[in-house]
This record gives structure tokens, sequence and C-alpha cells, in this order.
């Protein structure tokens, strides 16, 4: 099923409903998984094993099926993994409902439907210039549900923070993750810093207690990147600052590419150095690309 994210708005779909979809599709898009020790088998419950204690049993579904579960507790999760969302005003582009943070935010919601499927422990922290809300670290359905609504009260908010600092917000993350996890952030990476040094730095201190990192860099590839405009002047309008610039495409173009080449270039190498999990996206892929690369990244980590 591809993220469509117009006809999400116009058939007012519910965030949790869609995430379910998504990953129903995207499992059965699956056949056969090549991804070795991750199981696309859900279930609510884990089978019971002979030698265990019978005190989690689910005894109700023992006289329904004839068949013995025991109940799943957070202390029996997989995984504890920290889903970072920028909802900085930059995530706000290109329009309405294609926005960056549309896709970032309905990417986030399957991911988590993935992860709670899998009995994985999942927070999820939005922030803009600084940390907006962070949920604890938890697996039950109940707190999936506070995640969904979270996500949905999220979509298409506009900050009142300005200039977006990602090296501080990342350090300020960092202090509150103390037990080895799982970290995916999905941002444009668009901030004030010019120093390489401080995101070097900030992304270092996220490393620490030994933290896998997955980063989905999110654009809008054909302007963002190509800065594939009509040649007609335009108005351009910093979503963060408010400045404005009237010109004609053409007239910076190549030094424009040319400048996001080499960010990019600096980004990669630098998580490279670090072992960081670098994926470039754009707003228009199939959300499976999303839910690959973790698959990839959970296959890793056994």
């Amino acid at each position: 099923m591809k993220l469509d994210l117009h006809s999400i708005r116009e058939n007012s779909l519910s965030i949790d409903f869609l995430a379910k979809k998504l990953v129903e599709g995207f499992i059965t898009g699956l056949h056969k998984s090549p991804y070795h020790g991750f199981s696309v088998e859900f279930a609510e419950h884990r089978i019971y094993n002979t030698g265990e204690s019978t005190r989690h049993i689910d005894w109700k579904v023992l006289a329904k099926t004839d068949r013995l579960y025991t109940k799943t507790f957070e202390e029996e999760t997989n995984l504890r993994c920290h889903i970072l969302i920028d909802i900085s005003n930059s995530m706000l582009y290109p329009e309405k409902d294609k926005t960056k943070l549309y896709f970032s935010i309905y990417s986030a919601a399957a991911l988590s439907w993935l992860l709670y499927k899998q009995r994985d422990a999942i927070s999820i922290t939005t922030f803009s210039n600084r940390v907006i809300e962070q949920t604890p670290v938890r697996s039950t359905s109940a707190h999936l549900q506070k995640l969904f609504t979270l996500l949905n009260n999220a979509l298409g908010k506009q900050s009142d923070e300005e200039n977006t600092n990602l090296s501080k917000v990342i350090h300020e993350i960092s202090n509150t993750i103390h037990k080895r996890s799982l970290v995916v952030l999905f941002s444009d990476m668009i901030t004030t810093e010019d120093n390489e040094k401080e995101m070097a730095e900030a992304l270092m201190h996220l490393k620490h207690n030994k933290h896998e990192i997955l980063i989905f860099h999110v654009s809008d590839k054909a302007t963002e990147e190509e800065f594939s405009f009509q040649e007609v002047p335009h108005l351009f309008i910093d979503l963060e600052s408010g400045e404005k610039i009237k010109l004609r495409p053409s007239e910076i173009r190549e030094r424009y590419i040319k400048s996001v080449q080499e960010r990019t270039l600096h980004l990669k190498e630098l998580c490279g150095e670090l072992k960081i999990d670098l994926v470039e996206v754009d707003t228009f892929e199939d959300i499976n690309s999303i839910l690959n690369a973790y698959l990839i990244k959970r296959s890793k980590l056994g």
C-alpha cells in the first residue's frame, strides 16, 4: 500500500487504522523474508514453553483455543526503540498534506505498529528548537494508542520556535536515554549550525551507551535537492525565520545544488565515521522504504 498523504486527508483515515493497513500490506509483500531472525508472524501472546512458570498463562485463551499462551509483559520486550521526530517549521514544506512532517509522522506511526506487534518497547519524542514531548518507553496497547494520539496532534502544527538548533536538541535528548536502545530520527537535518564539529559532538553523545542509530533524512527531492522550479520569478520564504527573497531559479540553481550536495556529503561522511545508518528519503517515495530500512537494521541487531 503506497502512502498517499493527499488521499489520506481526503478520506479522513485515522492514523492508527492507516498504520495497521500499511504494515499489513508491507508484510504481505515480503513473501519470503530475507531478514533472518526477524519474525513476521505476529501474536499478542507468546506460546508457552514446557517447564516455564504457569504464573502468566492466559487461561481465557486456553479455554477458547485449547492451546497454552503466556501474556507478554514489558520486561520481556526484545528491543527499546526511541523514535525522534523533527516538527520544526521547515518540516511543513512543501505544501499542506504533502509535507515532510506528514510523511515522517505516518512513517513513524507505521513503524510504531510494527514495533508493537514485535513486542518491542517504543518511545516517541517530538522536537523543534527544544524537546516538545517525550513519552516513556513502553510496549502496551494503551501506550501505543497514546503514541497515535500524540502523532495525530502533531500533524500540521506550526512551531513557535525559530531556527532549529539540531545539535542542542540531540544533546538534550541524549541525556534522557540511559538504557541501550535503537534510536530512529526523522528530520530534514536543516539547522542553524554551520559548525560540523557541533553536529559531530551531538551525534557522538547520542551514540553513548552503545545506542544504535538510524537516521531518515527526509526531503522533497525535486525541489530541495534538484531545485526544480519553473523558470519564472518566485518568492522564496524561509519557514523558520520568515526571511523572504524574490528571484528566478536559474539565478542560483547551480550554486544551490552544489551547496546542498556538499552539505549532504558531509553528513554522510560524518555518519559513516560514527557508524550511524543514514537513509535518504524522498517524501514521494513508498513508505515501504522506511520499513525495509528498519528491518535491515533490526536484522543486524539480532
